[in-house]
């Protein structure tokens, strides 16, 4: 019985613990957009008087306007670094398009087998593929896909060769 009343007192207070929190949140006004629990503030304003459940408002960041948001980024970031010597930048350059004429050689070395590979879309049949010719159809189509990717791989380092300083240089001109 002991037990009973002590749960019940406990429960007494919870409620009125509750009740007396929703009581001092007071009165909410309302002004546009923004809400206040000041009457005097609320007054002056010409807000309006909230009523009904409680109100949870959860603070946000203000958004930035289109101008301001660049106009700070570029007062406030830092200075860029000055460009370096010329004499660093060829070196630079010179060793970049030393790299990637290499790997346009090799490209084109695995452009070539993959053409010699596929022989224009009729290589020779192997093994199997001389009574199974789907198997030779799909490898037909993989040898196809490989030249497709090889010639990508070309493309792609002449255009990076075409980028550096100095144009296209003469093993991109003459590998097409």
């Amino acid at each position: 019985m002991k037990d009973f009343r002590a749960v019940r007192w406990m429960l007494a207070a919870l409620v009125l613990g509750h009740g007396a929190a929703a009581l001092a949140q007071g009165k909410i006004y309302r002004c546009g957009n923004e809400y206040t629990n000041d009457p005097k503030l609320a007054k002056e304003k010409g807000c309006k008087l909230m009523e009904g459940g409680n109100i949870t408002i959860i603070q946000g960041t203000t958004p930035r306007g289109a101008g301001e948001g660049s106009a700070t980024r570029s007062s406030t970031a830092a200075p860029r670094p000055a460009p370096p010597a010329s004499a660093e930048q060829r070196a630079r350059d010179s060793d970049a398009r030393a790299i990637l004429e290499t790997e346009l050689r090799r490209a084109q070395e695995r452009l070539a087998e993959a053409r010699k590979a596929y022989a224009d879309g009729n290589p020779e049949k192997q093994g199997i593929e001389g009574r199974n010719h789907q198997r030779y159809l799909d490898r037909v189509a993989e040898l196809k896909a490989a030249v497709g990717r090889a010639e990508a791989d070309v493309a792609g380092i002449e255009r990076e060769l075409s980028r550096l300083p100095g144009g296209n240089p003469p093993a991109a001109q003459g590998a097409r």
